[in-house]
């Protein structure tokens, strides 16, 4: 008998070692689909079961089965005759009993196997005394129950992907699985809340070891939410809790019960008199924090830490109503972020300042927060002290991190965490007492050490850069009319010597205030004076730095400079070939933005100025371009010609010629030229496009004279490239060259409707050329493209010919996997479809006084018409792909499209319906399901609750993708067996 149920099981077995081995990837892809498909197979009932009862079946193998069987429960009870579960439950706790031991990955699955069936057994009543009874409470088993119980409310908590449709199919069809839900979580939590608590409480009492139990423990933080909290905080388990903080092997699990109390009482004044008990239990956990701390325990550190700042998050209302009552948490709190030397932990309590700040900035608890003044202040010292880089041993600077990288970023961004923590110290004790400690610090250091620094060597130097990132930090939060601290810094920042770290951080700081020096002209010129000489810093940071912070200073002090336009000019050409593409993007968006402010009658003037070196060096670049290096160089140089047409959008008189348009009509062609050369390298081609596109979005109808070229430009590059950047500047054009903006004449809108059409033919033969999966950004593309058609000219594009093509290549397109191409295609479909209704989609269709309050009748008879004859096709390939491969996001207009289906032809789309589902593969849905599920619909029609359709059809693809398509769990990692 045993060489037969291994003859049974040896496939799996074998799979299972093959996914272990150091096969070829091949063959592991094999084995990977072979135990994929048995998981989901009747014979895995049997299989699993011969496995788990198999003396010499590996260990992993077994761990492997206990999880398969947990899936076939959850998704595949429609497998087993009704009549067989209660035998199935009995196997399952003879199982747990010859497991009680161990292996616990085994036990533990088994578990969550029992709680699942329990979930759905309905008529199972006695569920928890069936299994304390069959597994017994000897000091063997009870592990096992404990294991139980900590799993169950987990479980019915999840319990969404459960399908409870036994009892439901019996009664009402109409009944939501979530009632059955419930009902049942009432039974199995609420039910047994008050005999698991005594259960809990008598095991702690039972022995030393016991009150000790991780197990136990995690028993309790399962059933917090069932089990009253004042019924725990007032029982011998409180006790258990904090005694477990003294135990090594409870430490970890004790911390996590406490965190769960705090959560469960959030509300305060429901849990007032629960919050009264644990409070001072929290605060005397002090000592133990001051001694883990001393010791360099870091693991004990931590845990208390986060018990103190976890209570104070959840407590953080009674903090700011009562601040006497619970200072000390608060300086608990605070003391751990002082004594964290190492870093490890003070991240745990950013959260609680956060949050305390929120209460302290409100008017009503400004009594609090003159109380916490003092908190938060010397919260500012702690930061300050924690900011500092740490200091290499020996001379020098040396490798700051020794050569981990890991933590120097992990640093970078702890930093970045504790600026946000000064920016609510700002908040609660004011910017200007939190700048003059970052001006007392560099202050200091200035008469500490000022006088032994020399260029690349300045003695301690964390202790200066330090307050620099600070304040840098704080930037966001001091208003522009600062008086007090700022006229003070300013000129300290500008006098600091040469070293990289601290001449970055002072170039990034004086970029954060740059608001404030456009109301105090008389710093800007020494500012910028040093911000230009990082320019030729040794340091590639540093000039990021100057590059990034110029682009401040020109966007904000603008006004100041639009009369040195000349002298920009030559800084800029004298430094934008030394900088890299992303440093060259932001010097450029700094000039470009005073650019802007130049009177109207010498734009065009100073566009030539600063443009025309830029597209000299286009052209040179183009000319000498034939790798790939080069080819990224020039699409990364035409970016800056687009920032220049962002910026400068001169006002003008829709009768007047437009000198921004005028200068793009000179370098149109080189544009056009350099499109029609590198066809086929689509970077350069998406910057083209995208400069084209800004030209539109920027100068609108004023880029009429340029219309007929560009739209010749766009219409032979999509034609010649294929790439969908064509189709993007496309858009723009039809956005803005619609009926609805003024200064539009018809002649010109019927153009741009052919210029589209054009455009759609060329996508069409494309698509008829390639599958959808080689060209998902060009459908992506087109499809917005068109549903802005679809805004602009529905009374032309709806009735014609052209769109049974593209609707038909919307159908294609849905077998995508990608999400944005899917999401563009069914936005598309859901605004076609919104048109065969009366209610129009948009709100015009021309003068106020002609505007048609509904859709004509000959634009809803045309949507209907193409529905008829492709509709069951759009059925199976949206249902389908909300079964199978639409990824979440597309979930929503997905069942958008065949709700709006539905509100146009409910019965013939309930008829695709069904004939879809009857397409589905054997044995993946009952007949009963299908049943149900049409039923479901042609009532939900007759009784005219036609938006009700579209729950009850997500309701049914996600269960049917959990069940059929989405992969078990026991396949994640090859080694499934953990001691």
């Amino acid at each position: 008998m045993a060489t037969n149920g291994q003859q049974a099981f040896a496939p799996v077995m074998a799979a299972l070692a093959t996914m272990q081995s150091n096969v070829d990837r091949a063959q592991k892809s094999r084995a990977h689909e072979f135990l994929e498909q048995f998981q989901k197979s009747p014979e895995a009932w049997t299989t699993t079961f011969e496995i788990l009862q198999a003396s010499d079946a590996a260990p992993d193998a077994k761990v492997f089965a206990a999880v398969t069987l947990k899936g076939k429960i959850v998704y595949d009870i429609h497998q087993l005759p009704r009549e067989t579960l209660p035998n199935l439950r009995d196997t399952l706790l003879s199982l747990l009993t010859s497991f009680r031991a161990g292996p616990r990955p085994v036990r533990t699955q088994l578990c969550v196997c029992l709680a699942n069936l329990a979930i759905q057994m309905l008529e199972w009543q006695d569920v928890l005394q069936l299994v304390v009874s069959t597994l017994g409470t000897d000091p063997q088993s009870i592990p096992c129950v404990l294991e139980f119980l900590h799993v169950l409310p987990e479980e019915v908590t999840d319990g969404r992907q459960i399908n409870l449709t036994v009892r439901a199919a019996e009664t009402s069809p109409f009944q939501r699985q979530e009632d059955e839900l419930s009902h049942r979580t009432r039974e199995l939590l609420e039910g047994n809340a008050e005999t698991v608590l005594r259960l809990l409480a008598e095991y702690s009492r039972s022995s030393p070891s016991a009150a000790k139990n991780p197990l136990l423990l995690e028993c309790i933080t399962s059933w917090l939410r069932e089990v009253p909290m004042n019924d725990i905080v007032n029982s011998p388990l409180l006790d258990t809790i904090m005694e477990a903080l003294s135990a090594d092997e409870s430490f970890e699990s004790a911390v996590e019960c406490l965190c769960a109390i705090f959560k469960e009482t959030r509300d305060v004044d429901e849990c007032l008199s629960t919050i009264q008990t644990l409070y001072p239990r929290v605060v005397a956990l002090k000592p133990k924090m001051v001694a883990s701390a001393s010791t360099e325990d870091t693991e004990t550190f931590k845990g208390i830490t986060r018990v103190f700042a976890e209570a104070a998050e959840a407590w953080v209302v009674l903090i700011a109503r009562l601040p006497a009552e619970f200072r000390e948490l608060v300086d608990a709190v605070l003391e751990c972020a002082a004594r964290d030397k190492e870093r490890d932990v003070i991240s745990l309590t950013f959260n609680f300042w956060y949050e305390l700040k929120q209460y302290l900035v409100l008017d009503m608890y400004i009594r609090a927060r003159l109380q916490y003044v003092d908190v938060y202040s010397r919260l500012v010292d702690v930061m300050n002290g924690h900011l500092e880089y740490p200091k290499p041993e020996g001379s020098g600077d040396g490798d700051l991190f020794e050569g981990d990288r890991e933590q120097e970023e992990k640093f970078r961004e702890f930093r970045h965490q504790m600026g946000d923590v000064l920016k609510d110290c700002c908040a609660v004790i004011g910017v200007t007492e939190c700048l003059q400690k970052s001006y007392n610090l560099i202050e200091r250091w200035f008469h500490a050490n000022a006088a032994q620094a020399i260029d690349g060597h300045v003695p301690h130097w964390q202790q200066l850069e330090a307050p620099l990132f600070s304040m840098r930090a704080m930037g966001r939060m001091v208003p522009p009319n600062e008086s007090i601290m700022l006229p003070k810094l300013i000129p300290l920042i500008v006098q600091i010597p040469d070293q990289e770290k601290v001449r970055f951080q002072a170039v990034m700081a004086l970029g954060r205030y740059t608001e404030w020096t456009s109301q105090h002209p008389e710093t800007l010129q020494t500012q910028l004076n040093f911000i230009i000489a990082a320019f030729d810093h040794s340091s590639k940071e540093v000039v990021r730095a100057a590059a990034l912070s110029f682009k401040f200073f020109c966007n904000d002090c603008a006004e100041l400079l639009k009369t040195h336009t000349a002298q920009l000019q030559q800084f800029f050409e004298g430094v934008i070939d030394r900088l890299p593409p992303g440093s060259q993007d932001e010097i450029t968006d700094g000039v470009a933005s005073v650019l802007a402010k130049q009177p109207t009658d010498q734009i065009y003037a100073s566009f030539k100025l600063y443009c025309d070196p830029v597209v000299k060096r286009l052209m040179d670049m183009a000319h000498n371009a034939t790798d790939e290096k080069g080819k990224l160089a020039l699409a990364d140089r035409l970016q800056l010609i687009t920032t220049f047409v962002q910026w400068v959008q001169p006002r003008v008189e829709p009768d007047q010629p437009n000198p921004a348009v005028q200068y793009c009509e000179e370098i149109f062609p080189i544009l056009g030229a350099i499109a029609d050369n590198f066809v086929s390298f689509a970077p350069i081609l998406e910057r083209v496009c995208r400069c084209w596109r800004y030209m539109v979005l920027s100068y609108r109808t004023a880029m009429l004279p340029l219309l007929p070229s560009l739209a010749e430009k766009l219409s032979s590059g999509f034609t010649a490239s294929r790439q969908g950047c064509f189709l993007w500047a496309t858009d723009a054009i039809v956005r803005e060259f619609s009926n609805e903006i003024g200064h539009v004449d018809q002649a010109t809108t019927n153009a741009i409707f052919h210029f589209y059409e054009q455009q759609a033919s060329t996508f069409l033969k494309v698509l008829n050329d390639l599958p959808p999966e080689e060209v998902p950004d060009v459908i992506e593309d087109f499809f917005r493209l068109t549903v802005d058609v679809l805004s602009f000219h529905p009374h032309k594009i709806i009735p014609s010919q052209l769109m049974v093509s593209i609707f038909q290549a919307a159908c294609s397109a849905l077998a995508l996997l990608k999400e944005e191409p899917l999401l563009a295609t069914l936005q598309f479909l859901r605004d076609f479809l919104a048109y065969g209704g009366e209610a129009s989609p948009i709100s015009f269709y021309g003068d106020e006084a002609t505007r048609p309050r509904g859709n004509p009748p000959e634009i809803q008879a045309a949507v209907k018409r193409l529905l008829s004859v492709e509709g069951e096709v759009l059925v199976q390939r949206v249902l389908v792909g909300m079964m199978y491969s639409f990824p979440r996001d597309c979930f929503p207009d997905a069942s958008g499209v065949l709700l709006a289906m539905f509100q146009l032809m409910p019965e013939q789309v309930a008829t695709w319906l069904g004939n879809t589902v009857a397409l589905l593969p054997p044995g993946s849905i009952s007949p009963q399901e299908s049943d149900r599920l049409l039923n479901n619909v042609r009532q939900r029609i007759e009784s005219g609750e036609i938006r009700k359709i579209r729950m009850l059809l997500q309701d049914f693809t996600n269960s049917y993708r959990r069940r059929n398509v989405a992969p078990r769990e026991g396949l994640e990692y090859d080694g499934m067996f953990a001691a």
